[in-house]
């Protein structure tokens, strides 16, 4: 029978200094919500969407200032010159697997077509992470149907984490991976902003899981044996959402603090891994609405000089929702997109990792 799963703190992980929101979750920013999509279907689809959406209004119109990072760039990101060009988002952001990205584009097109009827150009965010060893992923199973339902699907409050949406058919340092969220809130000194983290985990490496060596524990890590490529390869897709009043350019230096939380985790960042961060504030302050643009108005931004704590809390909400999509991942059966044979990804044993704990004290 399979372990019932539980969250990274339910098992004594606690990475970090800062406390999490009421969700530990990045629902925890005002305003954001998230949707999923789950498609599993006869013994060979095993993928989905996951949909992002930065506020309540139109993103289109009402549009966030962002920032873009990529450690390895082995990837199929949408709309990512654009966003690094202009530092904002004009739509949701949608996570899939690597082949539906066409699709997806497609459909979040659509939808913010729907919504504003002046539209002519339209910067689809779409990020991916290859499910393959488990999903058909030739098959092509995600239509754009399955967007529109993630994008209406979308809520705040606490989250599905694990083998959902986008993470349905992901694996990470050879375990299940999936998706995972966290949140850190700032003390009110440092200005009592909430920073949330959403990851795609389907990458590898040596597992670290709060400082503890697990993936040496489990016996399970990348160059175990120098004759096999191990389990590094793969890619990882975040998004932090803060509610912290920060330029563009002080998002993309948070969207680089989400390469640290990644190390913590052992990420390889490998040749063949596409490790991608977008960070974006909601900040009423920092919005840019059409008056806005049009008044060429002032706009708020946390100054330079302490930005520092929110690149600590943007760390540790990323580390632990890698944990938590590890954590709360299920085992898996589906079939390898690139043979066709029958594939398992297996769930890491939290008893075994219980028992790791206990003896590093936890």
């Amino acid at each position: 029978m399979e372990q019932a799963r539980l969250r990274a703190r339910e098992l004594g992980l606690t990475p970090g200094i800062f406390n999490t929101g009421t969700h530990n979750a990045i629902t925890d920013v005002a305003g954001v919500a998230v949707g999923h999509v789950t498609l599993i279907d006869g013994e060979a689809t095993r993928t989905g969407v996951t949909a992002i959406i930065p506020h309540a209004g139109n993103p289109f119109t009402d549009r966030v200032p962002a920032g873009l990072a990529v450690i390895n760039g082995y990837g199929k990101l949408a709309g990512a010159t654009q966003l690094a060009e202009l530092g904002e988002l004009e739509t949701p952001i949608i996570l899939t697997n690597t082949l539906a990205v066409g699709r997806a584009v497609e459909a979040l097109v659509d939808w913010t077509l729907a919504r504003n009827p002046d539209a002519v150009s339209v910067n689809a965010v779409v990020g991916e992470t290859n499910d393959g060893r488990l999903n058909d992923i030739r098959a092509r199973g995600v239509g754009a149907e399955h967007v529109l339902a993630a994008l209406d699907a979308a809520t705040d409050g606490p989250l599905a984490e694990g083998c959902v949406g986008a993470g349905t058919g992901t694996m990470a340092f050879g375990f299940k991976g999936g998706i995972g969220t966290s949140s850190r809130v700032l003390p009110e000194g440092l200005g009592g902003w909430t920073i949330g983290a959403l990851v795609q985990a389907n990458y590898g490496g040596v597992l670290t899981m709060d400082g503890i060596p697990a993936g040496r524990e489990l016996g399970k890590w990348y160059l175990k044996e120098h004759t096999d490529r191990g389990d590094a390869d793969g890619s990882v897709m975040v998004v932090i959402a803060t509610d912290a009043p920060l330029s563009d350019r002080n998002l993309t230096r948070l969207a680089t603090r989400a390469m640290a939380g990644l190390a913590r985790t052992g990420a390889a960042f490998s040749d063949g891994s596409g490790d991608y961060a977008i960070a974006f504030s909601t900040h009423p302050g920092v919005r840019r609405d059409a008056e806005r643009r049009a008044q060429q108005a002032v706009i708020a931004d946390w100054p330079n000089d302490r930005m520092s704590p929110l690149f600590v809390a943007a760390a540790e909400a990323v580390e632990e929702a890698v944990l938590n999509a590890l954590t709360m991942a299920t085992t898996t059966i589906g079939r390898d997109g690139r043979t066709g044979r029958r594939a398992t990804g297996h769930a890491i044993d939290l008893d075994a990792l219980r028992a790791i704990l206990a003896r590093y004290g936890r």
